[in-house]
């Protein structure tokens, strides 16, 4: 949930999907999309400029539809806050063959099975613009489960403390940091983050 152009979100380390779909019923969260597997590439050049600035250029393909997203640098703090733009693209291979065409390559590939939940009633944005809600989303990836809270900071923390999480849970880290930190933990090198 992007708004005026802002995420803001964080991750919460769950130890199942089944676990993660419990806690949200329990806390008042129906299915708002239901579950879908997601093939992410990660654009970048060969020196790594966009990641070196912490910025990302990433096609997601759900399906036959696809997402183009460029994040701008996170601010610090205790969620992961940053600029995003987004639009669906309706051919992901010709954007990347594009992107190819500009000196930006696939640096990293990821997968996952992502639920989305929302709060019945709650539609997040109030009439004078402002974010009051968010979403929980429960994201399945080859190295673990991971609820992934996304909204105003204080819809955030309300809604992790009723699910039993402290800040001290909060993860801000990217997938693509939290899969190299889950292969130096085990001696792997890291490749792309794919189901086998």
């Amino acid at each position: 949930m992007t708004h005026n152009g802002r995420e803001v979100e964080i991750k919460l380390a769950v130890s199942g999907a089944v676990e993660a779909r419990r806690m949200l019923r329990a806390a008042g969260f129906r299915v708002y999309e239901r579950r879908v597997f997601e093939k992410n590439t990660v654009f970048d050049t060969s020196s790594q400029t966009l990641r070196n600035s912490a910025r990302l250029l990433r096609v997601r393909e759900i399906g036959k539809i696809a997402k183009l997203t460029y994040k701008g640098p996170p601010d610090n703090g205790k969620y992961k806050s940053r600029e995003e733009l987004e639009l669906d693209v309706s051919d992901a291979r010709t954007i990347g063959a594009i992107f190819e065409r500009l000196a930006y390559h696939p640096a990293f590939r990821y997968d996952k099975f992502r639920t989305e939940f929302r709060q019945r009633g709650a539609s997040g944005v109030v009439t004078d613009g402002s974010v009051t809600g968010g979403v929980a989303m429960v994201d399945e990836t080859p190295i673990g489960v991971y609820l992934e809270l996304e909204g105003s900071p204080a819809w955030i923390d309300r809604t992790a403390r009723k699910l039993g999480f402290a800040e001290k849970d909060y993860i801000t880290a990217s997938y693509a940091r939290l899969y190299t930190e889950w292969c130096e933990a085990r001696g792997v090198e890291p490749t792309n983050m794919l189901f086998a």
